[in-house]
């Protein structure tokens, strides 16, 4: 029967082989005691918790190895899990909880102010602590896995049984719930190995937060299916990544534009030995071509990746040679993936227009806990989920983002897309982050306003950056106003929040 149990299933297969290197303790797990670690704690949510299939239970956690014991056991016990976003204040952790249903919080001790307050707001039948509790009521998560004893059988499941909730950022409104089935747990997993060519003697590091689907379907996942190496990092820190690329010798790295642009910033970058990286893959945003072109100058491959929480972390796939020949581009569907584009009308757009881009495959959730009307809304009759991603595709069948439709804004008549802009101020060497929005014009309709980061100051002048502009872009393209800033504001995920920038400067404009 199709599940969501891969580490179980590889655990079968190759139980010596070594799963896991946790960074801060420099412990190694093989794939059978990792296996086992989960399958207790599936054991104890069972005998000792009183969870049933289908019932939910949180986790709010740093990146450590008692996390993937609990993610993990959500494939074997039946339960699902809800991984709560670490950076969420008690107000947003309460809303999860609630609309979730969870029946019990595991928690890390670093969040034990956060779960204090949380306790004011909402009641829960357990709390489980992995470290010091909060109160002497809660229970320890090292003491009640020490009292259970060996692991039984693992709970049956159907493909379609939900196996975690994994709300979205919220960037728009209130968080949704995404209900990640155990059929999608597996077809993210073993066809990005397959797609992505993935080796059992691949390593990669995860420094991205375990909460976020991009920290567990890319690669956390898919390494797992193949039976490559782990090397988990409690958090971000460039120096510590460097070394641990070196030391462990990771072959397939994973990140985020940002994080990408952070490592490349860092003093370690131009000495990193790189030699063991077969490649290295971005996702979460439209990657600048500027950074790709930072990283092949190290002689590394840097390919792009494209998904959702909703549809998969994984669903475009190219090769080393298409990765030069198709640079910027997120590459052409993976295996079993059906992609297209369509215009407002539903209608697909002729290559090299732009549309939105639909997805349909077995790696597609099955829509928002709770919230029919946004799941009708995503997932269409005909199986394909909306992304609201604005994409191109050419003759080839590769696609390339455009930006998202939300941002997208009409300026004269003509559709602009602020991530194109975005790319190309990012080349000012005077500019170190930038974002763009559409904003209200008497005269044209909208038009766009970038906010920059400068890179040192002075700050380049608005003139300066709309000159630089004019020479790469057309003039209906180029931001009517400038507006500078200490810093973007970013999810977790290092995406940037525009309607807090659009609120910014509404309120300004109205100031």
């Amino acid at each position: 029967m199709l599940h969501g149990d891969v580490l179980g299933e590889r655990a079968r297969l190759t139980p010596e082989k070594t799963a896991l290197v946790f960074v801060p303790t420099g412990e190694r797990i093989t794939y059978g005691a990792l296996d086992e670690r989960a399958s207790r704690c599936a054991s104890m949510w069972r005998e000792q918790l009183g969870l049933a299939k289908g019932d939910r239970i949180g986790l709010l956690a740093n990146n450590r190895v008692d996390f993937l014991d609990c993610f993990f056991a959500a494939g074997k016990s039946g339960a699902i899990v809800v991984p709560l976003g670490t950076r969420l204040t008690a107000n947003e952790m309460a809303y999860v909880v609630l609309d979730s249903g969870m029946r019990a919080l595991v928690y890390d001790g670093a969040f034990a102010e956060v779960v204090r307050e949380l306790k004011r707001l909402v009641e829960l039948e357990r709390w489980i602590a992995l470290d010091e509790p909060v109160d002497p009521d809660d229970l320890r998560h090292p003491d009640l896995v020490s009292r259970t004893p060996d692991p039984g059988p693992r709970t049956t499941v159907s493909p379609e049984d939900t196996y975690c909730l994994l709300y979205t950022s919220g960037t728009t409104g209130k968080p949704k719930g995404v209900m990640v089935p155990h059929r999608m747990i597996a077809w993210n997993a073993y066809n990005t190995a397959i797609s992505w060519q993935l080796r059992e003697d691949d390593v990669t590091p995860i420094y991205t937060p375990l909460y976020h689907s991009g920290g567990l379907g890319a690669f956390l996942l898919p390494i797992v299916a193949i039976g490559g190496t782990i090397v988990l990092h409690s958090g971000f820190d460039t120096a510590e990544i460097w070394r641990t690329v070196k030391s462990e010798r990771c072959t397939v790295v994973l990140g985020v534009p940002t994080i990408y642009k952070l490592l490349m910033e860092a003093p370690e970058f131009e000495r990193a030995d790189l030699s063991s990286v077969r490649w290295l893959i971005s996702g979460g945003a439209p990657l600048p071509l500027y950074i790709i072109e930072a990283y092949q100058r190290r002689g590394v491959v840097f390919k792009q990746g494209y998904g959702l929480t909703e549809v998969g972390v994984n669903c475009f796939a190219m090769t080393v040679e298409q990765s030069v020949a198709k640079k910027g581009s997120i590459g052409t569907p993976m295996m079993y993936t059906q992609a297209k584009l369509v215009d407002a009308e539903g209608r697909e757009v002729p290559i090299g227009e732009v549309g939105e881009l639909l997805l349909k495959g077995p790696h597609v959730c099955t829509g928002y806990w709770n919230n029919p009307e946004a799941t009708a809304a995503a997932l269409d009759a005909g199986g394909f989920f909306h992304t609201g991603d604005l994409a191109r595709r050419d003759k080839d069948n590769f696609f390339t983002i455009a930006g998202r439709k939300k941002d997208m804004f009409i300026s004269g008549g003509v559709n602009v897309y602020p991530a194109e802009i975005e790319g190309e101020l990012l080349l000012h060497p005077g500019v170190k982050d930038a974002a763009v929005i559409g904003a209200p014009h008497p005269i044209w309709g909208e038009v766009g306003v970038a906010f920059v980061v400068p890179r040192s100051d002075p700050a380049p002048a608005g003139e300066e950056l709309g000159a630089f502009l004019a020479t790469r872009l057309a003039k209906y393209k180029i931001p009517k106003e400038f507006v500078f800033v200490d810093s973007l504001p970013r999810t977790a995920y290092g995406k940037v929040v525009k309607g807090e920038l659009a609120a910014m400067y509404l309120t300004k404009a109205g100031g």
